[in-house]
């Protein structure tokens, strides 16, 4: 079994943990992430005024607190989301979350590299294949620092993005005759409020499940919460807004068009680079862990591996992003309840992971991950909520 220091294989030491501040910066450089820039463009052009701020709103807030509960776990026992899942899944069992985790994670670090690369493409006239080549592989090349670089890119890329995203606000509500006239706007294509908070949720629902991956450096459980609740509520609605007012003023969801249509794309393109680039090392952090716990390799090799595989496929999932967030509706929340659930009843048993006791596979859990996947589905309501509940 290879080991790193990402502490794939084993709880997190004390003298490695961290205070709420610096995992604040991390959890918003997570969260900070121009995909969810787009879905609030998309909510904004299908929605009123009162029901988008009310979707993005209770949606975020929801994240929240499902994001609290594994947050504070994960700094509770110092274990990745992988290893806990140990616990209600079994050693093998754990192998179905942590693959379709870190799958996941994987393609959002695809599509990231593509909403760098497609802009910088249109502004420059270079090969957008060639951005996404390059872009990818020096995002891929950070992990190697572990959450010490994803804290000192988060420090640098929060501030920023909050900066151009409110000058991107406060140019749209000008531009259509200040914030009574965008309240006015009606929607051309609208879209029901049960779709918009699958949409919210859906946005971060594979991130937020991959809370403890973070966290977990976090010095008490408490904090913990704080952080998560900062990230998901606040942060994840912060970027919903800056979407959705250009969206409001130029007609488009997609970010890199409605940042032409203001003048922005240019100065942009640095801090939408960071931006991303945020993201997508959590991304990849988390994946590596992932798929760590299934071979008992180098966490870091493998989020080399899975940045290359990622890149490759940048465009296909780029072009099928709303597709994606649908799926991720259905599938992953199931994951996060599960462990919720299990530690809420077993928490005696997550006290000492080294003299912790582990079935091979826990086909109680594997079945409540399908049953939540088809109460997700076929019950009518909130996709993500139902498939937690299922």
């Amino acid at each position: 079994m290879s080991q790193d220091n990402n502490y794939s294989q084993g709880p997190v030491p004390l003298a490695a943990r961290k205070g709420v501040v610096p995992l604040t910066f991390v959890m918003l450089g997570l969260t900070f992430f121009s995909a969810s820039m787009w879905t609030g463009g998309t909510l904004g052009t299908g929605l009123s005024y009162n029901d988008f701020f009310l979707a993005v709103l209770f949606g975020n807030l929801l994240l929240g607190i499902y994001t609290a509960f594994l947050g504070y776990i994960g700094a509770k026992t110092g274990l990745s989301t992988h290893l806990l899942a140990r616990y209600s899944f079994g050693i093998k069992g754990s192998w179905l979350p942590s693959m379709l985790l870190g799958g996941t994670q994987v393609g959002w670090f695809g599509v990231g590299v593509a909403m760098f690369a497609i802009p910088v493409s249109k502004a420059t006239g270079i090969d957008v294949n060639i951005l996404i080549a390059v872009s990818g592989l020096l995002m891929t090349l950070t992990i190697f620092f572990g959450i010490s670089a994803l804290t000192i890119l988060s420090i640098i890329a929060v501030p920023a993005i909050v900066i151009l995203g409110s000058y991107s606000v406060w140019l749209a509500v000008d531009g259509v005759g200040g914030l009574d006239h965008l309240k006015s706007i009606v929607p051309q294509t609208p879209l029901n409020f049960s779709s918009a908070l699958a949409l919210v949720v859906g946005s971060f629902i594979s991130a937020g499940t991959l809370t403890a991956d973070f966290v977990r450096f976090g010095r008490n459980a408490k904090g913990a919460v704080l952080v998560a609740m900062v990230a998901f509520f606040l942060g994840n609605s912060l970027m919903f807004i800056f979407g959705a007012a250009g969206a409001a003023a130029v007609g488009q969801a997609d970010i890199s068009d409605v940042m032409i249509a203001q003048g922005l794309l240019l100065p942009a393109i640095v801090v939408l680079g960071l931006n991303i680039w945020t993201t997508n090392d959590n991304a990849l952090y988390a994946s590596g862990l992932g798929f760590a716990n299934i071979t008992g390799l180098s966490s870091r090799t493998l989020s080399v591996v899975n940045g290359i595989i990622g890149t490759l496929c940048a465009l296909w999932l780029y072009n099928n992003f709303v597709g994606w967030l649908t799926f991720l509706s259905a599938a992953i929340p199931p994951i996060g309840g599960v462990i919720i659930a299990d530690y809420l009843i077993n928490r005696r048993r997550y006290a000492s992971f080294d003299h912790a006791k582990f079935v091979s596979v826990n086909w109680i859990a594997i079945f409540s991950v399908a049953l939540g996947v088809a109460a997700g589905h076929y019950i009518p309501g909130i996709v993500p909520v139902n498939a937690v509940l299922g």
